[in-house]
C-alpha cells in the first residue's frame, strides 16, 4: 500500500485532533522535535488516551536514516520521563502511537537535571493576575499535591511555592493565542479529577 494511503488510514483512525503529521512539514529534526513537544504538552491538557505522530520512515533521507523519526523518538523518551506521556511505540515504520499521561503525572514528575530546550516563554503570566476563583482552585490543587507527598500541615510558603510551580508548568503548555487563564482553569480541573480518581 502506498505510504500516502497508509497515512490517510492512520489519520482516519485517530482523527485530526489526535494526529500530528511532522513528515509533511519538511522540517529539520530539531524543528520537528520542538513541534512534537509543544503539541504533546498541549494535548496532555486537552485530551486523554492515545494520539498519533506521523514522522515518515526517512527513506528519502541521506543514508536512509530517518532524521525526523529519530529526533521524535528522543523527545518522546524525554517527555515520558517528564510525565507528559505515559508510553509510546511504533504504530507503523513511519509513525508513533503515544499514550498521554495524566496532568497529575506531569505535576508529580521528579525534577531531573536534563539539558532541555525551553518550551516557550509566557507573556507576563503571573499568579497575581489570576481571578480569585482560579487562584483558589490552584491553591486547592497545590494542597492536594502536597498531601499526596505525605506532608502534614504544610506552611504557607510551601503552598505558595507549589502554586507557583504548578502554575508555571501548566501555563507553558498553552498553545499560542490561547486564553492562558481559561487554559489553566481547564488543566486544574483535569488534575483534580485525576487526584479524585486515584483516591477512589
Amino acid at each position: 500500500m502506498p505510504s500516502r494511503g497508509l497515512a490517510s488510514l492512520e489519520r482516519a483512525r485517530f482523527g485530526p485532533l489526535r494526529t500530528l503529521n511532522v513528515r509533511a512539514s519538511m522540517l529539520s529534526g530539531e524543528e520537528s522535535a520542538r513541534r512534537v513537544e509543544l503539541w504533546l504538552r498541549s494535548k496532555q491538557v486537552e485530551l486523554a488516551g492515545e494520539v498519533l505522530i506521523i514522522t515518515g520512515r526517512g527513506a528519502g533521507s541521506i543514508g536512509g536514516v530517518g532524521v525526523v523519526k529519530e529526533a521524535t523518538q528522543r523527545v518522546l523518551a524525554r517527555l515520558r520521563r517528564a510525565g507528559v506521556i505515559q508510553s509510546f511505540g511504533e504504530d507503523t515504520p513511519g509513525s508513533f502511537v503515544v499514550q498521554l499521561a495524566s496532568i497529575r503525572s506531569l505535576l508529580e514528575a521528579p525534577k531531573r537535571r536534563e539539558k532541555t530546550q525551553p518550551v516557550r516563554a509566557q507573556k507576563t503570566a503571573s499568579i497575581l493576575g489570576l481571578k480569585a476563583e482560579t487562584r483558589d482552585k490552584l491553591r486547592y490543587l497545590a494542597g492536594r499535591a502536597i498531601d499526596a507527598l505525605g506532608v502534614q500541615k504544610p506552611s504557607e510558603s510551601q503552598i505558595q511555592a507549589e502554586m507557583e510551580r504548578q502554575f508555571s508548568m501548566i501555563v507553558r503548555t498553552a498553545p499560542s493565542g490561547a486564553d492562558s487563564e481559561r487554559w489553566l482553569d481547564a488543566a486544574i480541573s483535569r488534575a483534580l479529577i485525576d487526584y479524585a480518581d486515584t483516591d477512589r
